[in-house]
This record gives structure tokens, sequence and C-alpha cells, in this order.
């Protein structure tokens, strides 16, 4: 099994605490990688929270072609991080040449007139146009281009990945306060660093523990509803296909979500009255339906986290809090590693009709299907 984990904190937070959420849930992982985002960037990202940022590992030769594709479409670079690491002999991780955190301007005709949603789409368009670039040759990987994001991934053992980067010792440089992390690569297909957890795709991150065997279903769907929907190197991708369908482009609320994913039995729907709703979902959006074991956790672009499981409750999940910080976890361990001051007769265990949602403030909302 997968094991995941997500942290949503008042302050913020260094990845040292995602790494330690997910180290005590080694058992539960095969040490062959490691993946991270982090939304709502503190440190040397905060500034620049309205811009966006570029999070790649490519050749020398993939950064110049990235670079040069993003300066003829007119952005400009106004900061750029390159972090640190630490290629101790030994260590088991597969590196790459570069990994490049750069943040850009808009060019100067959408700073001038274009609203939000263009703005949306045109990072949508220059990350599929960077990945395609760099997909030749295998000379880079783009895994994120969004304000107020960055994304790491990286084959290997997350405990070596994380001295490579140095992300073990905390500082204020490098920090978040939402992050989600997955200990493990896609084990089900080809080891490729596009199919490790978490998944991102215009504001919204998704990743999961388990299995989607409606994954062909989802795929052939999917595939027709949007142009970001493309690789599939993971079924846990369709998640979050999902999500950004449901809840972007239909514009519904997070709680029907689960109502598309695990929809109701029709024997419950015909008490329910919003049945005519329920009723239609399950006739339209019928391929996006899901089934077993599995656990989801999401962040919105509002960075509101949530949680929610397959209709059997075949994947564990618990959610624990202190006054300024709430955890996901796939397994309890990893919340007391991280909050082990906490009061642990308030954790939630989530059942399997409901969604959990954190707001920024911190309430815990409990949806029951």
């Amino acid at each position: 099994m997968c094991r995941i984990g997500a942290i949503k904190s008042l302050n913020y937070t260094h990845p040292s605490q995602a790494l330690l959420l997910m180290q005590s849930q080694q058992k539960g992982h095969d040490n062959s990688g490691f993946a991270m985002i982090m939304h709502d960037l503190g440190g040397i990202f905060e500034s620049y929270k309205h811009l966006p940022t570029l999070s790649m590992a490519c050749t020398d030769e993939g950064l110049k072609l990235a670079e040069d594709i993003l300066h003829a479409a007119g952005f400009q670079r106004v900061m750029q991080w390159v972090p640190e690491t630490n290629p101790e002999p030994g260590l088991d991780i597969n590196a790459m040449p570069n990994y490049v955190f750069e943040t850009f301007d808009y060019p100067k005709a959408y700073k001038r007139s274009a609203d939000q949603k263009e703005k949306e789409e045109l990072l949508l368009d220059m990350r599929l146009k960077l990945r395609a670039a760099l997909e030749e040759d295998e000379q880079g990987f783009v895994y994120s281009f969004w304000p107020d994001v960055v994304t790491l991934k990286e084959i290997g053992d997350p405990r070596d990945i994380g001295t490579y980067f140095n992300l073990w010792e905390a500082n204020d440089r490098f920090t978040a306060r939402v992050i989600t992390a997955q200990c493990r690569q896609n084990t089900n297909y080809d080891i490729v660093r596009y199919a490790a957890h978490p998944f991102f795709l215009q504001g919204y991150t998704a990743l999961a523990n388990g299995e989607n065997t409606f994954y062909l279903k989802n795929v052939e769907f999917q595939r027709r509803l949007h142009r970001g929907y493309i690789g599939f190197e993971s079924d846990s991708q369709c998640f979050l296909y999902s999500l950004h369908y449901v809840h972007r482009e239909l514009d519904w609320p997070l709680s029907y979500f689960k109502h598309v994913i695990t929809p109701l039995p029709f024997e419950d729907i015909e008490r329910r009255d919003d049945r005519e709703q329920l009723l239609a979902i399950r006739q339209s959006l019928a391929h996006l339906e899901i089934n077993g074991p599995n656990t989801i956790i999401g962040v919105l672009p509002d960075n509101t986290m949530f949680t929610c499981c397959d209709a059997k409750k075949l994947r564990p999940v618990v959610i624990g809090r202190s006054e300024d910080t709430v955890v996901v976890s796939s397994e309890v361990c990893g919340i007391n590693e991280v909050l082990p001051d906490r009061n642990w007769e308030t954790d939630i265990y989530p059942n399997e009709r409901e969604v959990v949602a954190i707001s920024n403030d911190l309430e815990v909302k409990r949806w029951k299907q």
C-alpha cells in the first residue's frame, strides 16, 4: 500500500515535518520515492504569492529549452531558487542534474488586460507546452507552474532524498502552510516521476492510498473532457481529474465530488430531497465513479484541505489536530510524530460516506453523503 499524509497549519511549516510524518509509516511503503506539493508558501517565496512558480527537474539542455519557451511567450523571471544538494556517497536517489524553482512575471499583455481565469488557462497551456517539449529525449519533468505552489518529486529512499535536498534541517527559508506528501513511487505501472503522488492541476492537488479498479473507464471518459487530463501514469491521477472537473469545470460544491466518485445506492437516493440531482449525476457522470480500496487527500485552490474514502472504507485515514495545526495521515503513528501533545480523543476517523474538510482557519467540517 501507499502511505500518504498532509499538514495544514496556521504557521509556516518546513517540509521536514512532512518527512517526519511519513518516516514513521515506513513499513507501509517500499522506499521507491518521495514527492510533496507545498501550497501557501512562506520564506523566500512569500513575497511572490501572486506570480507563478515553475517547479521542474531537468537536464542542462532541458533547462535552457524551458527558459527559452517561457521567454518567447513573454514571461520574465523575477526570482530563482536552486536548492543546495548534498550528494553524499551511497545515497539511494536517482537524481536529475538540475532542480529549478523559478518565479515569473506574466507577459505584458496579460498583466494589462487578462482576468484571473485567462491567466489560469495560460499557465496550464504553458505547462503542457513545456512538458511536451521536455518529454523528448527525457530532458526534464515539469510538475507545476502556478502561483504560491512548489512541487518536488524524486525516485529513491525518502530518507536519502531528504538528506540530498537538506530537508531534514528545518529553516524559515523554505516553508508553507499546506504540505501534502507521499513516500512511494508508482508501482502498478512504470516508475516515472510523473506517476508519483501528489498530482497537481490548476490549483488542485490530490493523492491517494490504494487502487482505482475503474481506472480504464475513468481514463476513456476523462481524455475527452479536458486538454489538461493527460499522462495517466497512475490510476490515482483520475481522482485529481475528477476533482478538477466537478469543482472547477462544473462549479459544483466539494460535497458533490463524493457523490460522483462513490454514488449512493439507488434505494438511498430515492429517499433524498435532492434525488433528481443525484440521479442526474449517476446518469451523466457514471464513468467518473471509482472502485477499489482507496483513501483520497485533496487541496483546493483556496487551500481548503479534505479527505474521503472508498464506499467500503477499505483503506485507513485519521485526522489529528492541535490549536494551530491539522494533520491527515494514513496511519495514526504519523500524527503521533508530528503532534505528540495533541488531545488524541479528538482524532477523527472518517467513515465511508463522508467528506472531512479543513478550512483556512482550521475549522473541521464533516459532510455526510
